[in-house]
C-alpha cells in the first residue's frame, strides 16, 4: 500500500470512530449496579445517570444485581455486548478487592473491564443504633474489648467496601467482633436500625439520612478531618491515630467497548460532575466528584488492589 493511501485509510478510520462516538447513544444505556437499591453505589449511579440522561437525550436505566460482594452484577456486566449500551457502575472493592477475597470469581477486573472514570468518592461513618449506649468511638472499643466476640457488625457483602472498612477498624482497634454479611448496604443499614447488629462502617451517602432522621447515631468518620456534612462527629483517627478509609464509585466498560465511546462517556461524565447542581447534590450526600481519566483510574485501581491484597491476607478474609 502506498503511503498516501495508508494516510487516507488512517484518516478514514479516525473519521469513522469520531462519527461512531457522535452517533452514540441511539437508545437507552444501562448501568449495572452490583448492589440492591439504597446503598451508596446505587445512589451515586442514579444521580449521575439522571444528569447523563439529560445530556444524551436517552434514558440511563439502573439495573440492580446484588450478591457475592458485587460479584453477581460484575459477572453479568462482563458478559454484556461491548457496544457501550451496557456499562458497569461498581464500588471500588468490586474492582480492587474481590479478586483477593474470592477463590472462584465469575469475572476478572483486569481482563473483563476497561476503566472509564471514577465518579465520586467519600468516607465511611461508624454508626450504631439510636438506642445504643455508646456515645463515642472509645465507648464502643472499650466495651468490645471487655466482651470479646459479643459485638457484631453488618456489611454489604464479603469483600465489599463496607466490609473492608469495618475489618480495618476492627484490626486497628484490636477488638474481636463478628462480621454479618447482607446482600447490599441498604439491607445492612435496615438491620442496624433494627438493632440486629452492634455497629457498622457504612458509606456516608447511604447512612446520612438515617443519622439525620434519628434512626442511627454517628460515632466517627473515616476521613482524617471532621466531615462537614456530619458536624460534631469526630474522625476515628482521633481515637485510633492514622486511621483512614475512603470508598469510591465509578464507571467501567466491558472489554472491547470502542474507545471513542469510552472517551465520550468519560468526557460527558466529567462535564456532568462540573454541574453546580450535581455537585451540590453529591455534597449533600457526603460525596466528592472525581472524574479522573481512564488512564488515571486504571493506575489508581492497580495501587488500591495491592493495598487490599495485604489487608485481605492479614485479616484472613477468603471465600472458597
Amino acid at each position: 500500500m502506498k503511503f498516501g493511501k495508508f494516510l487516507a485509510l488512517v484518516a478514514g478510520l479516525a473519521i469513522a470512530s469520531a462519527a461512531q462516538a457522535q452517533a452514540w447513544p441511539q437508545k437507552p444505556v444501562k448501568f449495572i449496579v452490583p448492589f440492591p437499591p439504597g446503598g451508596a453505589t446505587d445512589i451515586s449511579a442514579r444521580m449521575v445517570g439522571q444528569k447523563l440522561s439529560e445530556m444524551w437525550g436517552q434514558s440511563v436505566v439502573i439495573e440492580n444485581r446484588g450478591g457475592a460482594g458485587g460479584g453477581v452484577g460484575a459477572a453479568e456486566a462482563a458478559r454484556a455486548t461491548p457496544d457501550g449500551y451496557t456499562l458497569f457502575f461498581p464500588s471500588g472493592s468490586v474492582m480492587t478487592a474481590n479478586q483477593h477475597v474470592y477463590a472462584k470469581l465469575g469475572y476478572s477486573p483486569e481482563r473483563d473491564f476497561v476503566p472509564v472514570t471514577n465518579v465520586v468518592s467519600g468516607p465511611q461513618v461508624l454508626a450504631v443504633p439510636a438506642n445504643s449506649p455508646f456515645k463515642s468511638v472509645k465507648d464502643l472499643i472499650d466495651a468490645a474489648k471487655a466482651q470479646p466476640g459479643k459485638f457484631t457488625f453488618g456489611h454489604a457483602g464479603i469483600g465489599s467496601q463496607t466490609h473492608l472498612a469495618a475489618e480495618n477498624f476492627v484490626n486497628a482497634a484490636k477488638i474481636d467482633a463478628l462480621a454479618i454479611p447482607y446482600k447490599g448496604e441498604g439491607p445492612a443499614l435496615v438491620a442496624l436500625v433494627a438493632g440486629e447488629t452492634s455497629f457498622a462502617l457504612t458509606n456516608v451517602a447511604a447512612t446520612i439520612s438515617h443519622i439525620s432522621g434519628g434512626r442511627l447515631r454517628a460515632l466517627g468518620v473515616t476521613s482524617k478531618v471532621e466531615f462537614p456534612q456530619l458536624p460534631g462527629v469526630a474522625p476515628i483517627a482521633r481515637t485510633l491515630p492514622g486511621f483512614e478509609n475512603t470508598g469510591w464509585f465509578g464507571i467501567v466498560a466491558p472489554t472491547g467497548t470502542p474507545q471513542p465511546i469510552i472517551d465520550k462517556v468519560y468526557h460527558d461524565t466529567k462535564a456532568a460532575l462540573a454541574s453546580t447542581e450535581l455537585k451540590a447534590r453529591f455534597y449533600a450526600q457526603g460525596l466528592a466528584p472525581v472524574g479522573n481519566s481512564p488512564a488515571e483510574m486504571g493506575k489508581a485501581m492497580q495501587e488500591e488492589s495491592k493495598l487490599w491484597a495485604r489487608v485481605v491476607r492479614e485479616r484472613k478474609i477468603q471465600v472458597k
